[in-house]
């Protein structure tokens, strides 16, 4: 590894390098700090292919993690190859078609990131070939089982076709309470979804900087309303927001205002395809209306209340269920999501003064009850409770009703251990069906 004197020539020159290929823009970056990747992968660390089940050294011009694709992912590819770049130094350039996960990366040796947490900055030069059908995000290691991500998809797209640009991230974008920078053997990634061509060089941290690219605050993204911004929802979300405004309009100009309304993720869609038998048969009779979109979080529903989703109806309950996916790839901490849900109730309540709301704890998923999201979903629920007056908000667990007696959920109820099959919804169904009862026959606020 390098020494100290070694590693900050290094990452003089690779500002140097970057000025003359970005049109002479001086960097924010100080020579104090650790250059990752130039002319090429700092001693120590090795440059990586990602596939979904696999990794691939990059050890020559180029490497292809094709064969590791063919059985579960034959129509897709992905490439990673290593050429020089305009103005000096070499560049990586990611391909990949039709994948839910690529990636390059940087690993090895670990290295001591915390003098660039507080002040510092990671930097690095991007050119987006192409990316209309996909979308890239940026990771920086925080220890050992821990990266933390900066999601680049709306501006990654909108950068498509512009060239060479710097990129300059705070390194607080990557560090949460409780992170351990001290030796970090996964420093960098950018991994893409969908289709794409990303190119990436003269990858550095500086001890000190001034960003010029903004990122989510993860202490209050769970509360700020947002679209739902990933790669594989930018085509759908919006147009499903539209046509559920359409839905309840031509429902209250029926005169079937809808009495019940259930409110989440991609469980809660689901009861428009695997638990559309179950529907009809239990709340169709009570002109139910699903407003589920698949992978919102916290934020992403209050923006649909915000904009329109339940103006304009008095229904007597609203069943709530989501933070699943602030637990998943996001890996928010528990009491961040609990935020997001409470913030959500609280507007809740406010457009349907009029409404009983039914709190259900986030289902169950992982195969065994030690699954770390099941375990994080569960300190979640054990915050819920507080949550409900049981004047206006009411709280429910049902999932002892999807586990087995020993915690194990089956895929036989939830195929991917974590969306409902049809038999799932009618045991959801079944087990809420009391409580709604109870709920729907109160009289009136």
């Amino acid at each position: 590894m390098m020494n100290n004197r070694l590693g900050a020539l290094g990452l003089l020159a690779a500002v140097s390098l970057t000025a003359c290929a970005t049109g002479g823009q001086p960097s924010n970056a100080q020579p104090d700090g650790v250059a990752l990747f130039d002319v090429q992968a700092r001693q120590g660390l090795q440059v990586v292919a990602l596939a979904p089940d696999s990794e691939h050294p990059l050890d020559g011009a180029s490497v292809s993690a094709g064969a590791a694709l063919t059985d579960k992912f034959p129509n897709s590819a992905i490439t990673l190859s290593r050429a020089p770049k305009t103005g000096g130094g070499d560049a990586l350039t990611l391909r990949w078609n039709d994948i839910w996960k690529s990636g390059v990366r940087l690993q090895g040796a670990p290295l001591d990131l915390r003098p660039y947490v507080e002040r510092g900055i990671v930097y690095f030069d991007l050119k987006v070939d192409r990316l209309s059908k996909g979308g890239i995000v940026f990771k920086v290691g925080c220890g050992d089982d821990c990266e933390r991500q900066v999601p680049y998809v709306v501006a990654g797209r909108a950068a498509e076709g512009q060239g060479w640009r710097r990129i300059i991230l705070s390194m607080r974008c990557f560090a949460r309470d409780g992170d351990d920078f001290s030796a970090v053997a996964r420093p960098f990634a950018m991994e893409g979804t969908g289709s794409g061509e990303v190119s990436i060089a003269n990858i550095a941290f500086a001890r000190d900087g001034k960003p010029n690219t903004p990122c989510p605050d993860w202490r209050t993204v769970a509360v700020t309303p947002d679209t739902l911004n990933e790669s594989w929802s930018l085509d759908w979300w919006l147009p499903r927001h539209r046509q559920k405004l359409e839905d309840k309009a031509r429902m209250v100009a029926a005169g079937k205002s809808p009495q019940l309304v259930f409110i989440g993720d991609s469980i809660t869609q689901g009861w428009e395809k695997e638990g559309a038998p179950v529907w009809q048969q239990y709340y169709a009779p009570r002109d139910g209306l699903a407003l589920g979109f698949g992978g919102d979080r916290t934020e992403n529903v209050l923006w649909r209340l915000q904009n329109g989703e339940v103006d304009g109806i008095s229904p007597k309950v609203a069943v709530l269920m989501f933070g699943t996916n602030n637990t998943g790839l996001r890996g928010d901490f528990p009491a961040i999501t609990v935020a997001g849900i409470k913030r959500n109730l609280d507007e809740l309540q406010r457009r349907l003064p009029r409404t009983r709301i039914l709190l259900l704890a986030i289902f169950p998923r992982d195969a065994t009850p030690d699954g770390s999201a099941r375990k994080t979903n569960e300190q979640i629920n054990a915050m819920l409770p507080s949550l409900a007056d049981n004047q206006r908000v009411f709280f429910l667990n049902i999932n002892q009703a999807f586990l087995g007696p020993d915690g194990s959920l089956s895929k036989d109820i939830m195929p991917d251990l974590l969306h409902p099959n049809e038999q799932g919804y009618a045991i959801w169904a079944k087990a809420m069906q009391p409580e709604l009862d109870r709920l729907m026959a109160l009289p009136a606020l």
